[in-house]
């Protein structure tokens, strides 16, 4: 809670008052442009995710076993590296204005026209093509823990493909829907890189640039409390509408659906519906990387490209080891309590995934950099020894936001973890003579160690991926994946940002493979 807090604090009590100057000038074009992104890319999630869940879920064709974790593998791709790879794709040097030139003729860009690449629509399409699987994996979950019945009946009453599509699957399906568009919305909002690179004024842009340019921490932090208040506003209307809602199956034994095959022009429609998500979040992107990364071997030696791995593997493990075990001891000290107000006060310990990056960038650095200094100082003043800044000096203030921002996954893995364990066991183990700790290292652990493995992947994988918070909170000279790709493609030089890109991309697809495995 100390960053939530911290913002608010900071916002109602700045040293310098900015709200009026931002309301007059830049507030309302970041808030506009926030809002009408954050809607466009969940109305275009929502459409891509769902369409494609119901054409792999209730139709069979070529290709379609496979497409049922491709379409997945665009988790893998950083939004902001997809960014960089569109544009140097579709720039006017690029491969596909080069090739319209060489092909008609055309000398310069007065001779024909294309759309503006640094964009507020381009913006929008990277951003669709990274994060609608979130409605796709949703969606598909929904769609196959439904009844065939439902389906069969509506056939029976004359309902065409698009009827039983409108009018039964996508109610049943629409509380997924509803919390895959919700994610999908506020990791949009949380986007710092892709509207960076595209020259989109955002709140997020707003915040790096209130602070650091205009050095007004007080402003940063009211941009903040905007960000946060959509988020939160965000999360009560995906619950709202959840909760007026009831869906239930309508016998003990219901069939699951039973998807029909298809062959010729439909099958050959679907199968390309569903491929062209795949192959613009996917493909293209790592087309262009490992086109400059094979093209330009040496710069998979340049300087500095170790440091920044072995400073990700470093930040991204200890931060995954931390949140895990955390999640561990408290998800269990919950359970050990049984008592209802631990319980209930336990999901606050959640809110820092709703917090963007960028957000807790602000509420963690100004305290514990004035913790930081204090602490120098009052060592310095007592023993004549200066021992520097421990916390915000080392890479300990973005293990601390990792941790802050991705403990929900941990919790979340590890509760339900625990709740698919019998209570007879721990009982048992008891009643042989274990304690609480050794009910819990030699009855749950082993039990749940697949889980604990997923939520230790899944922590490290965000990690390595997160971009505002490391820019934010890492030391001088302290270089992660992340950051090295943000810095080498803002200076233009792709080549030199594909081999880390790579990396990054590497990792992710690593935890999409067992995301993929897990659905099967």
């Amino acid at each position: 809670m100390m960053p939530i807090l911290s913002i608010i604090w900071m916002a109602l009590t700045p040293e310098e008052n900015a709200w009026p100057h931002l309301m007059a000038t830049t507030l309302p074009r970041y808030t506009i442009n926030t809002l009408v992104i954050c809607i466009s890319v969940g109305v275009l999630s929502a459409a891509i995710g769902m369409g494609s869940a119901w054409m792999l879920t209730m139709y069979r064709f070529w290709g379609s076993r496979w497409m049922q974790w491709l379409l997945l593998t665009p988790l893998a791709i950083p939004a902001y590296v997809g960014a960089y790879a569109m544009v140097d794709f579709l720039e006017y040097a690029g491969p596909v204005q080069t090739g319209l030139r060489n092909l008609f003729g055309w000398e310069s860009s007065r001779d024909y026209w294309f759309p503006e690449i640094r964009s507020r629509w381009a913006a929008i399409v990277v951003l669709t093509a990274a994060l609608n699987p979130y409605v796709f994996l949703l969606a598909r979950t929904a769609l196959r823990e439904q009844s065939g019945d439902a389906y069969e009946v509506a056939r029976a009453l004359g309902a065409g493909p698009f009827a039983r599509f409108w009018r039964v699957g996508l109610p049943l399906a629409r509380p997924a829907i509803a919390a895959g568009v919700a994610i999908v919305m506020m990791e949009t909002l949380s986007d710092f890189g892709v509207v960076d690179f595209f020259a989109v004024q955002t709140l997020t842009t707003g915040i790096f640039s209130i602070w650091l340019e205009s050095h007004n921490a007080g402003g940063a932090a009211q941009i903040a409390l905007v960000i946060l208040g959509f988020v939160f506003l965000l999360a009560a209307l995906e619950k709202v509408g959840r909760s007026r809602s009831r869906f239930y199956r309508t016998s003990r034994q219901s069939r699951p659906v039973a998807p029909r095959r298809l062959t010729g022009f439909s099958a050959f429609m679907c199968l390309a519906l569903c491929a062209v998500p795949f192959v613009v979040g996917f493909v293209m992107p790592v087309g262009v990387l490992l086109y400059h990364a094979i093209n330009k071997p040496e710069f998979w030696f340049s300087n500095g490209l170790m440091s920044a791995l072995l400073h990700t593997l470093t930040v991204g493990g200890a931060a995954a080891l931390i949140t895990v075990i955390g999640a561990l001891f408290l998800v269990y000290g919950v359970r050990m309590t049984g008592r209802q107000l631990p319980r209930k006060l336990m999901p606050l310990t959640t809110i820092g995934y709703a917090a963007p990056g960028a957000v807790l960038g602000v509420g963690i650095l100004i305290p514990m950099a004035a913790a930081d200094n204090f602490a120098a100082d009052t060592v310095l003043a007592v023993s004549g020894w200066d021992p520097g800044l421990v916390m915000t000096g080392t890479a300990f203030a973005v293990i601390y936001a990792y941790c802050v921002r991705f403990f929900a996954i941990a919790q979340g893995a590890a509760d339900a973890a625990f709740g698919r364990v019998s209570p007879s066991l721990p009982m048992a183990a008891r009643s042989l003579g274990r304690n609480a700790r050794g009910a819990l290292t030699e009855v749950y652990v082993p039990l749940i160690r697949g889980s604990v493995g997923t939520a230790l992947l899944l922590v490290f994988v965000d990690s390595v991926k997160e971009l505002p918070a490391t820019l934010l909170l890492r030391p001088f000279n302290y270089g992660t994946l992340a950051t090295r790709v943000y810095e080498q493609a803002s200076l233009e030089q792709l080549e030199q940002a594909a081999p880390p890109a790579i990396m990054v991309i590497t990792v992710g697809l690593i935890a999409v493979a067992m995301l993929a495995r897990a659905g099967k």
